[in-house]
């Protein structure tokens, strides 16, 4: 494995981080772990070398950082991990259960420390933009819950460039503790963040964590007879209808195709190809790996010590349509 600063911070993290998403509870998402089928994969990542682990409050309805903060505890040294989390979505009935209100921030930092077993979050996201909630009420309760210690580190997730420059301004003028790291939709099949959002984070110093690295392992697996994402693969890419949303343009396979030539050339898998590809991006620190397979878990490790040649990131990167938005709408309700 190996290891890098998160943006301008002094917080190290390994090259992938292990997304938690897909542990839990299978009464959520039919495609989530429970915990016994869960476990044995934070003793894969921890033994591979991973030290970067990502849930959120959201995932679950949180569940999955209690399976998260239950095998971590069990299993890693706690100061030489890093552990984020996220606050945003809906976590029950009432108007003060979501968003990024004080009040609603402050309880959800409480109730996943609480579910996590721990004393601080390394690094906590908000996991969309709150349109309805002035972003200065949004930085200062962040940055208040920096100053006791509860959480070290700030990220935000997928939106608007502007949005993210205006925070990023509003917390330095103010003396606030500002974003670090940027977790957005960011892979072969989807690049519309390099107009804006990544030159913004290379300028700013903030790493960036790409989601969905494999688009919901499209770049996994070679294109089927008919097409269609839902067609065969993971039960995920089955399931979750979000995919569809994510990944509908025919042009695309185009690019899945590409995957597949320099893979076969190589030797290794698809995964392995996608994952170097988005690993040798200048800014990216570490892709989330989403996994539920432990063969998905270590390609994607191998993928760390696989460099492509500047012809094979070029055959790759010929086939790209631009696309419209994928990945958020400001204020979307989901």
């Amino acid at each position: 494995m190996r290891y890098t600063q998160l943006g301008n911070s002094g917080l190290t993290v390994s090259r992938l981080a292990l997304g938690c998403m897909t542990f839990g509870s299978s009464a959520w998402r039919k495609w989530v772990l429970d915990e016994p089928a869960a476990r044995p994969f934070f003793k894969q990542a921890i033994d591979g070398g991973i030290n970067f682990f990502d849930t959120a409050d959201f995932y679950s309805l949180g569940v999955s950082e209690e399976v998260t903060g239950r095998a971590l505890r069990d299993m890693a040294n706690r100061d030489e991990i890093v552990v984020a989390s996220k606050v945003y979505f809906e976590m029950g009935q009432g108007p003060n259960m979501r968003g990024l209100g004080r009040k609603h921030i402050v309880q959800a930092c409480e109730a996943s420390l609480r579910r996590l077993g721990m004393d601080r979050i390394d690094l906590y996201y908000i996991h969309r933009w709150d349109p309805t909630t002035p972003i200065e009420e949004t930085l200062e309760a962040l940055h208040d819950l920096v100053r006791a210690g509860k959480v070290l580190h700030l990220g935000a997730s997928s939106g608007p460039a502007w949005e993210m420059m205006r925070a990023l301004s509003l917390s330095e003028r103010r003396g606030w503790a500002r974003f670090v790291a940027m977790q957005n939709h960011y892979n072969l099949v989807y690049r519309e963040e390099e107009r804006e959002m990544l030159p913004l984070c290379r300028a700013e110093g903030v790493g960036v964590i790409p989601w969905s690295p494999l688009a919901r392992g499209m770049l996994a697996r070679p294109r089927p007879g008919d097409d269609k994402l839902t067609s065969g693969g993971t039960n995920r890419a089955q399931l979750d209808a979000y995919s569809a949303q994510l990944y509908d343009s025919p042009d695309d396979w185009d690019i899945v195709d590409a995957v597949q030539r320099v893979a076969t050339a190589r030797g290794v898998t698809m995964a392995e190809v996608a994952m170097a590809w988005l690993l040798g991006r200048r800014g990216v620190a570490a892709p989330i790996i989403g996994v539920t397979k432990p063969e998905q878990l270590d390609a994607a490790i191998r993928a760390v010590e696989l460099t492509l040649t500047d012809a094979e990131c070029a055959a790759l990167e010929a086939p790209y349509r631009p696309h419209a938005v994928r990945g958020f709408v400001f204020g979307e309700q989901r």
